[in-house]
């Protein structure tokens, strides 16, 4: 009687360690879990492409990639340089931008300047989307992960390495191109629901 009651604390103690050893365990982050699956590149998901204007907060202008692969922020409103075609990189919030009438992507080199490259497909290249708390969006480079695209009042491009989230220089607005409207409800085609016909067979009967 004493040994299966010795036996039968001794059970529930093992149970109760056991428990204790479970709970204690951390939970997954899943936090950490997302900005590390938003750094990879997503080749199997279809991209999604966006079309908009991007004005400088310090030049206001809007930004512009030209024939000859230079970018600066002295576009007007509407311009055919300033048409850009911007593509996302992962489910996250990266994005690779080109012009829409060169083909040029938008790109940083090892010094921090902005050039333009036929192949986009690159970490220099990479821009991650972030939505600042005065509602503008900065755009940090994927390879050098503390520098950013910016301008300077005259719409010259400013050195990534000479750049910080909080400086104006790197403030935008993304706008649509002149004359574009945004896509309304009504050219949308309505959701249709389909009624099927409720089977007897299926029918429950009360009793």
């Amino acid at each position: 009687m004493i040994r299966s009651r010795l036996s039968y604390l001794l059970l529930h103690l093992i149970a109760f360690s056991y428990f204790n050893q479970v709970t204690n365990q951390s939970s997954p982050n899943f936090t950490q879990h997302v900005s590390e699956q938003s750094k990879v590149t997503d080749p199997v998901s279809r991209r999604l492409i966006r079309i908009y204007q991007l004005y400088s907060r310090t030049s206001g202008k809007h930004v512009q990639v030209l024939p000859d692969k230079k970018i600066n922020a002295m576009a007007e409103d509407g311009d055919v340089h300033a048409k850009l075609i911007v593509e996302t990189d992962t489910f996250g919030s990266r994005v690779r931008i080109k012009g829409a009438e060169t083909g040029f992507y938008i790109c940083m080199n090892k010094r921090g300047k902005l050039i333009g490259k036929k192949n986009g497909h690159g970490r220099d290249c990479i821009f991650t989307e972030i939505v600042l708390e005065n509602n503008y969006t900065a755009l940090r480079n994927a390879h050098y992960e503390n520098w950013y695209m910016a301008f300077t009042r005259r719409g010259r491009p400013r050195k990534g390495s000479q750049t910080r989230k909080h400086q104006r220089e790197v403030h935008f607005m993304k706008r649509l191109p002149k004359g574009q409207q945004p896509a309304h409800p009504s050219q949308h085609e309505p959701f249709n629901f389909f009624q099927y016909p409720f089977s007897k067979r299926t029918k429950r009967t009360r009793h």
